[in-house]
């Protein structure tokens, strides 16, 4: 039966989802609340010529974005101009720097290089991660997680140990890599998942297969052509966007959501996915239609926030890669500041992405763009004062790096954007920036549920629920909760919007 489906939300679970639904003949509606799509990661142009991506920056799994394109008889590259980056990326250290190559044999001799053995053991971690890969984001990933009944497959059960589920992720490369650098090296890609790599299940090296092994990319225009395109996939399918459209309410009755409430208006329909922030989308619910209350939320072990700096340069900046990571300082103390003190960081570790040394669409000719991002502990008090103390550590170390001088002065475009922000454009728990952390007390059954358990037509997507978060498992989420909103059988409202 076909229904009448409105979706909160238009990040990158919200495209998938109205993509899919809408394939399915559904009438598909998505509401967000700022003025273009993509959520966290939309895009901004400035006046004097800079185009930044205000989000993800790291285009990993290419297979499993291009899945999405497939499903719909297309290519990722049907839209995109991939380019695949070498190096991937730099990680800068306070003795000497690694730059991970393109080529994996290249990498494998740069491991030997930094330590004997070391590119054999490369070989084994890889291969390891692989069947990782293959089993974890094509079987595993793809469950709405209602019950672990559901991963009793002859697959999955058969590969339980090979998952690496109740290994941490730490002690697992050390098993592998003794040298502090490759360590480094290889914990790096966990990060993304928003915990330490002490915490982290060794099932995640699937990461390292993921980015290092099927390559680091890069869509010309920037990571907003990803949104553009899933956005025209739902638009070929059917689904119709609303922008400057917040919800104020989701009304309720006889165990259903019968309206939502935009701008005054009550608008009716069969069915609801909510790709916003999940304990924001639960607080437009009466309490006792919740899924979880602010005790949950309080417990659980959320990813950081981050203080991010866009910035834009009159002249363009040596010896700096699309990519760098700068961990001259010990990550886990600049972890530790995240979950332990909930504080601002004393040696912090941060990211450049410098778009513009792949890209001559992002920046005027002759001048640098340049985003800095220095993950942060939720709630913290972010004053402009207090970022601006850190810019100038993170400017001064790029200049150190890059044999650069004065870059202050050199800066013909400015912008910050921290944890208030993250609040207030996306309505996020405590300023979360990338979800839940994908510790083993919150894999697959143990993160928020998908179905609201006492309205039976409301759904969630997203990074809070499964499989977690990043661009990839965000697409896949928005994915499972539309086949799972195409198993309702309901009546369609006649209303129109």
């Amino acid at each position: 039966m076909k229904k009448r489906i409105a979706i909160i939300g238009s990040g990158f679970s919200g495209l998938s989802a109205a993509a899919y639904a809408a394939a399915e003949g559904h009438t598909v509606h998505v509401f967000e609340k700022n003025a273009g799509p993509g959520g966290r990661a939309r895009q901004f142009q400035t006046e004097n010529g800079y185009t930044f991506d205000m989000g993800p920056s790291w285009y990993w799994m290419p297979d499993i974005i291009n899945n999405f394109f497939q499903d719909f008889g297309k290519q990722a590259t049907d839209y995109l101009e991939l380019i695949s980056l070498d190096p991937q990326f730099e990680m800068v250290f306070s003795r000497d720097n690694v730059a991970i190559p393109r080529d994996y044999a290249q990498m494998k001799a740069l491991f030997e290089q930094i330590e004997p053995g070391a590119g054999l053991r490369l070989d084994e971690f890889m291969e390891a991660a692989k069947y990782k890969y293959e089993v974890g984001m094509r079987d595993f990933v793809n469950k709405p997680c209602y019950s672990w009944f559901e991963f009793m497959s002859p697959k999955i059960a058969g590969s339980a140990l090979r998952l690496d589920l109740l290994s941490g992720f730490r002690k697992y490369v050390k098993k592998y890599f003794t040298n502090p650098k490759l360590v480094s090296l290889m914990e790096f890609p966990v990060i993304f998942l928003g915990a330490s790599p002490r915490n982290i299940p060794a099932m995640y090296s699937l990461m390292n297969y993921g980015g290092y092994a099927l390559g680091t990319w890069y869509p010309k225009g920037g990571f907003y052509e990803l949104v553009k395109a899933m956005k025209s996939v739902a638009e070929e399918q059917g689904a119709v966007f609303h922008f400057n459209q917040p919800v104020e309410a989701i009304n309720c009755a006889d165990g259903s959501v019968q309206t939502l409430l935009i701008k005054g208006e009550e608008h009716a329909f069969d069915v609801i996915i909510a790709s916003s922030d999940y304990h924001h989308t639960e607080t437009l619910l009466a309490p006792s239609l919740r899924n979880y209350d602010e005790k949950y939320w309080a417990g659980r072990t959320f990813a950081p926030s981050c203080l991010i700096y866009y910035l834009g340069f009159n002249e363009r900046i040596p010896n700096l890669k699309h990519h760098t990571l700068f961990f001259e300082n010990d990550l886990d103390a600049h972890i530790d500041s995240i979950y332990v003190d909930k504080s601002w960081p004393e040696k912090p570790l941060f990211y450049a992405c410098c778009p513009s040394q792949t890209d001559d669409r992002v920046a005027p000719e002759g001048h640098e763009n340049i985003f800095l991002l220095m993950p942060l502990a939720m709630g913290v008090t972010d004053d402009e004062p207090t970022r601006e103390r850190y810019l100038l550590e993170m400017i001064a170390r790029l200049e150190k790096h890059t044999g650069t001088i004065n870059l202050l002065e050199k800066i013909d475009f400015k912008k910050s954007y921290c944890v208030s922000d993250f609040m207030q454009d996306y309505n996020a728990y405590g300023g979360n920036a990338y979800g839940l952390a994908n510790t083993l007390s919150q894999t697959a059954v143990w993160k928020p549920s998908i179905k609201n358990k006492k309205l039976k037509n409301l759904f969630y997507t997203g990074q809070l629920t499964v499989p977690g978060p990043g661009v990839p498992p965000s697409i896949i989420s928005g994915k499972i909760v539309a086949s799972e909103v195409n198993k309702l059988n309901t009546h369609t409202y006649e209303k129109a919007v």
